[in-house]
């Protein structure tokens, strides 16, 4: 029940704040022990995937406006590529460190330091000079460098998806929430589709998997809901509480990792 209950809270949050739910899931189940990291890696993502499957769907279905298709497609399929590269990346880096526990260290550090630089950027966005990039090779070339990092972090998507939404594209929060899980939603996909090819699915627990994809659809209704009951302040308030909560994780993770 601890794979439902992480899988449901991380994705009703993800669904708020755009951050499709990866990068609460990932760093809780390294600190929990509950699998290898390519087996966490591997339930995060088909999580993730499920969640911002129901959210996107529900938001091109009822054409709410909130996904910004002339931007969000192009940043959507670099980060598709983008994707199958960290994926490569992560495999690259198991290879050269045999011990498990030191790619858990590695992947702590980089997530740790990306949360942080995120959560000062969202706290001092007010002040900062935003852009409108208006070129589809700029955005194929955001979502390339965005989805190899979410892939290779194994987080689904994460809170670099809105910093760059905010400073690339003028987008409000709720708006840039709905665009990143669209992101997201084309990077899981690819990621999951290349697994299955290359018959790489790592050994994992068919009811941890059934338990985290239902939690995360679950989450999805809920996080959607809720998202629209909260304004602009609130979400952000949110998503900063949140990306502390996180670098204190990568924090224990590391440390624990390292000795």
């Amino acid at each position: 029940m601890i794979f439902l209950l992480v899988s449901f809270l991380a994705c009703v949050i993800g669904a708020i704040c755009g951050i499709g739910g990866g990068v609460i899931i990932k760093p809780a189940l390294d600190m929990l022990r509950l699998g290898t990291v390519a087996e966490i890696n591997f339930l995060s993502g088909c999580t993730v995937l499920a969640m911002s499957c129901y959210s996107v769907g529900r938001s091109l279905l009822n054409r709410d406006g909130g996904i910004v298709l002339d931007t969000g497609t192009p940043l959507a399929l670099g980060a598709a590529v983008g994707g199958l590269l960290g994926k490569q990346l992560f495999s690259l880096l198991q290879a050269a460190v045999p011990d498990p526990s030191t790619a858990t260290a590695v992947q702590a550090v980089c997530l740790g330091l990306m949360t942080l630089g995120t959560l000062l950027y969202t706290a001092k966005k007010d002040r900062i000079r935003t852009h409108h990039a208006k070129s589809r090779l700029l955005c194929l070339l955001i979502g390339l460098v965005l989805g190899l990092l979410s892939s290779f972090l194994g987080i689904g998507g994460g809170p670099m998806n809105l910093v760059v939404l905010f400073f690339f594209f003028s987008m409000d929060t709720k708006t840039a929430a709905a665009n990143s899980l669209y992101i997201i939603l084309f990077s899981q996909l690819a990621s999951f589709l290349t697994t299955l090819a290359t018959r790489s699915v790592p050994a994992f627990q068919p009811a941890a998997l059934a338990l985290m994809v239902t939690g995360g659809i679950l989450g999805g209704i809920v996080g959607r809901k809720l998202n629209k009951k909260l304004d602009n302040r609130a979400v952000d308030k949110l998503f900063m509480g949140l990306m502390a909560v996180i670098v204190l994780i990568c924090v224990y993770n590391l440390v624990r990792s390292l000795l």
